[in-house]
């Protein structure tokens, strides 16, 4: 090489060096001011707050200490610093809520300031900007969207409407089982179908997914609503969330959905099916215009989708774990068998009509929900205005979590054995987990609790009852290991299939 070009190049590389150089400058400079920034915010909060709080990094204060499992390290934290603590995600102060008197505080002393929901990329993203029911801010909108949900598919009324629906599909899925008896079988899918299938039906005159990786699709979608973005929490950082790959992955899981829930709107538009459903609804509330302003596409996409989410993944994932649960503990499972074989003596299957009489049943539930609540982490709630909680002042714009699994587990209510499953200690008491009794609460409480809890419920019970019936059941996993790894997001349930071995009750 000629020394001329040497030079040249001798040249350039400075220049690009002097130009690295000034951006590392200007990255320092801009993490010092924002630092700086936080760090005044922080003040402020301390002066007017005095919850316990714990160490907390510059700019993004305690967001490294939540890991894979927030749900478990934040009952970590709370053993530490109590049962309402305040940390800092990025600029946001945020109070968690760890027992059953911290619940009770936020959801019914302090529902109303507490009912809204706080802005956030992910469910702009994946929720067609938060105008879904569950992130959607409280307000009129809200409230018109979980009127048309509730009178249309959730209601009580309707919940009774759609037995012979539950009933055809249980039987479907029974048939599943007894072929594949004998051998090991992925009842984490045959759950899943289940659940898939019932919604489909009910919401949306027949089913979808046939032929798709459905499953999948919504593994992704709650892995990625249960992700911790810088972008939400520190705006400055949002290009960390690009560097990742986050924004691509939440593009390409938006599409996928947008693609199938499309289909599904203009299916409805064409006249599918041979009555009316509850996308029909939708679509007729748009035509005729009956909450009072406009329901665009991209809202009826959006309350569609959660039909989907909260009536396919949350339900399989109780399934998944009564099961696991009843696998560990062998007493439980022959007591439960025992209980539903006698009320259904003679009987094929179990009827809606038959878990009247099952206590036992109930009580497996309620201590599946206390111990595995498929959402742990309840979706955030942040206050409209400044409130005082327990003498401390909280100024407006505060975010809430309620950890649930730390509910669950709180020693001062369910005892030394908190952490064991022991259906028994429901036998004898009157909490229920439809809003009241704040020790149990795996469905909220308070204005945004999920309107679809009766719904749930009752499909859970008469599946459950069913299996135990009609089938006697083992494990294909070494059941000396208790401790079964979780999956990451925002409905925590196991993080593989569950494998097991039916064969015919005898």
């Amino acid at each position: 090489m000629f020394p001329q070009e040497e030079h040249k190049d001798h040249e350039k590389h400075l220049k690009n060096l002097n130009l690295q150089n000034m951006i590392m400058i200007f990255l320092l400079c801009l993490i010092f001011f924002i630092t700086i920034l936080v760090f005044i915010k922080q003040t402020t909060w301390k002066k007017s707050n005095t919850f316990p709080s714990p160490p907390r990094l510059p700019l993004i204060g305690n967001m490294h200490q939540l890991g894979n499992h927030p749900h478990r390290s934040l009952l970590s934290l709370s053993q530490r610093y109590g049962d309402l603590m305040l940390l800092h995600f990025g600029t946001v102060p945020v109070l968690v809520a760890s027992s059953a008197d911290a619940a009770r505080d936020v959801l019914k002393t302090h529902d109303r300031v507490f009912a809204s929901r706080p802005h956030s990329k992910i469910y702009d993203k994946l929720l067609y900007g938060s105008s879904n029911m569950a992130s959607a801010p409280y307000g009129e909108y809200w409230r018109q969207m979980k009127s048309v949900s509730v009178i249309h598919l959730l209601s009580n009324k309707m919940v009774r409407t759609f037995r012979e629906v539950r009933q055809e599909e249980i039987s479907l899925m029974m048939e599943t089982v007894r072929k594949q008896s004998s051998s090991p079988m992925n009842i984490s899918k045959i759950t899943t179908t289940l659940t898939n299938d019932v919604i489909c039906r009910v919401a949306l005159g027949q089913k979808y997914g046939a032929g798709t990786d459905f499953k999948e699709l919504i593994d992704r979608l709650m892995r990625q609503l249960g992700t911790f973005t810088f972008g939400s929490y520190v705006p400055s950082l949002a290009w960390i969330d690009w560097i990742c790959g986050l924004e691509g992955k939440l593009e390409k899981t938006a599409n996928d959905f947008d693609k199938l829930l499309e289909k599904i709107v203009q299916d409805h538009e064409d006249g599918a099916g041979d009555k009316a459903d509850f996308a029909d609804v939708l679509l007729g509330v748009q035509r005729d215009k009956s909450v009072g302003f406009e329901v665009s596409r991209m809202s009826i996409k959006a309350i569609i989708l959660d039909a989907f989410v909260g009536g396919t993944d949350t339900s399989s994932t109780l399934l998944e774990w009564e099961m696991q649960e009843l696998l560990n503990h062998p007493k439980c499972l022959k007591r439960l068998q025992e209980e539903v074989r006698t009320v259904c003596k003679g009987k094929s299957s179990v009827s809606e009509d038959d878990i009247q009489d099952m206590d036992y049943l109930r009580a497996v539930i309620k201590e599946t929900l206390r111990l595995h609540p498929p959402v742990p982490l309840m979706v955030p709630h942040i206050s409209t205005e400044d409130a005082n909680l327990r003498g401390h002042h909280i100024p407006a714009g505060t975010q809430v979590m309620i950890n649930l699994f730390a509910v669950g587990r709180e020693v001062a209510t369910w005892g030394p054995d908190a952490d064991e499953f022991k259906p028994e200690r429901h036998l004898n008491s009157s909490a229920d987990f439809r809003g009241q009794d704040f020790e149990l609460i795996p469905f909220g409480a308070g204005r945004r609790m999920c309107p679809g809890t009766s719904f749930a419920v009752v499909l859970n019970e008469v599946a459950l009852a069913n299996l135990m019936l009609g089938f006697d059941w083992k494990s294909t996993e070494d059941q000396t290991k208790t401790d079964v790894p979780e999956s990451i997001g925002a409905v925590i349930r196991r993080m593989n299939p569950l494998y097991v071995i039916a064969s015919p009750a005898t």
